[in-house]
């Protein structure tokens, strides 16, 4: 086992362990790493185990992956560890038992941290599907040195939020015959007659986020990050709402935390690699004229309310009736995930080999493309168990010191892509550049 680099695998009984594992997404996670198990991409077996509260829970979660792998179990090999977000104890004895744990118990702003530092503390390294900026860039702050030294890595955003833009944006520079200097990235979604929603948990964390804007500015002053430098035309930002001629419908900024992330991968590559930093701007595509308005009164009515404690008790208690049907407590149904995929659309400019980046326009275009099933339930366990299968077999790969990452800082030089590529969430050029 000695191949899979890192944190003298030798004396931990598993390679990784999947915490929250019998939670709305923790689920889906497991049957991916089961899968993964099964599927012959590690070099030999991989020793894992799943984590959380209630022995009973985990053991019908095991049955259920196995069911949908059509096996009759997945044997004694997988561990059952117990353990609870509230016990720190717990916490410390699960991450000394393996080399990396995948958190799937969020809202993270409430539960990621106590998670994090026992990883940090204990040896292990971590990952999460987040998509809180303020959860994110807080560890950044509290643990990155502590990680370094203890030569872990702690990787937040390797869901949906924030592979396929992070990794997107790598992918489309490398692409490009010359400098990439600036990407516009659009999402489209697209779903079946029944519809698509997201689990409430989600919800929780929007409401959270939004209501606590404020705090993300100080911690951002708190970090100091160095500025990353413009370099090309500057990217124009485009209004709330207008209209994609690209697309042929409405498109709004992505409200998710992929701009954040992007802007940490470019300021990690440009300051520590020396690389050209990428300007970027994220969209979603929202359909007709009816689909804006529904957007923006459900919009409005939400900033309002996210403002006061009474309205966020409201919009936790009903976030069916507040999001327009988009999230429900019950999550999607299987049906649902089946007809749900995504398509991620990157625009990027440039300058072609030869040609100074800080001089003139950008005389190269690329279009890239990044595919997908659903995004929430498929597409992020795909992505974090990708994610953990890179930071176990590439780790020669990896930055060489540890310390709290984004996926494009830890993963630029791994084969995430090629692994995303063969799991069904597909990176590839729509169109070359012509000069």
């Amino acid at each position: 086992m000695a191949a899979r680099g890192g944190g003298g695998g030798a004396e931990r009984p598993y390679e990784l362990v999947v915490f929250g594992a019998s939670g709305f997404t923790g689920q889906f996670v497991v049957e991916e790493v089961a899968r993964a198990a099964a599927g012959g991409e590690l070099r030999g077996p991989l020793r894992w185990a799943v984590a959380g509260r209630s022995r009973d829970k985990l053991q019908a979660v095991l049955e259920r992956a196995a069911e949908r792998l059509g096996k009759a179990a997945l044997g004694a090999e997988v561990g059952v560890l117990l353990c609870d977000v509230g016990d720190a104890g717990s916490l410390a004895a699960m991450a000394r038992q393996t080399r990396l744990v995948l958190n799937c118990v969020g809202p993270y702003r409430f539960f990621g941290e106590p998670v994090v530092k026992a990883c940090v503390e204990n040896g292990a390294s971590c990952i999460d599907i987040s998509g809180e900026p303020q959860f994110l860039e807080g560890m950044y702050l509290k643990y990155n040195e502590k990680a370094a030294e203890k030569g872990v890595y702690v990787i937040g955003s390797c869901g949906f939020d924030s592979i396929p833009a992070d990794m997107g944006v790598l992918y489309t520079r490398d692409k490009l015959k010359g400098t990439l200097t600036a990407v516009e990235s659009f999402l489209t979604v697209k779903s079946g007659p029944e519809g698509s929603c997201i689990h409430d948990g989600t919800w929780k964390s929007a409401v959270y986020g939004l209501s606590d804007q404020d705090n993300l500015k100080k911690l951002r002053k708190q970090i100091g990050y160095t500025p990353v430098p413009v370099v090309g035309a500057k990217l124009k930002r485009r209004g709330l709402v207008f209209y994609s001629q690209e697309f042929k419908e409405y498109s709004i900024p992505f409200m998710g935390s992929d701009v954040s992330v992007v802007k940490r991968s470019q300021r990690y590559l440009h300051t520590q690699l020396q690389e050209t930093p990428v300007q970027y701007a994220a969209y979603a595509n929202v359909g007709g004229f009816g689909s804006v308005m529904k957007l923006m009164f459900a919009g409005i009515l939400f900033l309002l309310l996210v403002k006061f404690s009474l309205g966020r008790k409201l919009l936790i208690k009903y976030p069916e009736f507040f999001s327009a049907g988009r999230f429900t407590k019950k999550g999607p149904t299987q049906k649902q995930m089946d007809e749900t995929s995504f398509t991620m659309t990157f625009f990027g400019e440039g300058y072609s080999e030869g040609q100074d980046p800080q001089k003139g326009n950008p005389n190269v275009k690329i279009c890239t493309q990044v595919k997908g099933p659903e995004p929430g339930y498929i597409a992020t366990p795909i992505a974090m168990v990708q994610a953990a299968v890179a930071l176990l077999e590439d780790a020669a790969c990896l930055p060489a010191q540890g310390g709290v990452y984004s996926p494009g800082a830890a993963f630029s030089k791994t084969k995430l892509i090629d692994r995303l590529n063969k799991r069904g969430v597909e990176f590839s050029v729509i169109t070359k550049p012509e000069v």
